[in-house]
């Protein structure tokens, strides 16, 4: 399945929810990077919950650099089973589910960094958004 570049929309910074820690050294490099090239690739987002599955990094470099809106593609996590979880080699845990990671992300916890891996049927398309574009606020729209 392939994700038009329509499917991409803006929405509040604010509004997402994280599951996960971050490692600062690839934080630093998300900055540079977005610096560099604006957002350059959207965040995977679960379209009820509004919990972060891909994208972390980036999100929380957009906190950072001051952006209110983010650019995601929202997906329905619970029913797609084409949207898989599972765990990095090095992780302590042996296996992750779909509503672990929701639970997750609705609580005042997150997981260690890079705990769960997700799959997506589609590939994640590249895309060119000024940080300037970003930063102001306003109602969501399309990109």
């Amino acid at each position: 399945m392939r994700v038009p570049k329509d499917s991409v929309v803006l929405i509040q910074h604010s509004s997402l929810r994280e599951h996960e820690e971050i490692k600062k050294n690839n934080l630093k490099l998300r900055i540079k990077k977005m610096k560099k090239k604006g957002f350059y690739k959207p965040i995977i987002v679960d379209s009820t919950s509004k919990v972060i599955l891909d994208g972390h990094h980036k999100w929380n470099a957009a906190r950072i650099l001051g952006l209110y809106l983010v650019p995601v593609i929202l997906v329905d996590y619970i029913n797609d089973e084409s949207i898989t979880v599972s765990v990095w080699d090095d992780c302590t845990k042996e296996i992750m589910t779909k509503k672990e990671v929701i639970e997750m992300g609705i609580s005042e916890n997150l997981f260690s960094p890079k705990t769960s891996k997700h799959y997506f049927s589609f590939p994640i398309p590249k895309i060119a958004i000024p940080l300037e574009t970003l930063q102001n606020g306003g109602p969501s729209s399309r990109t």
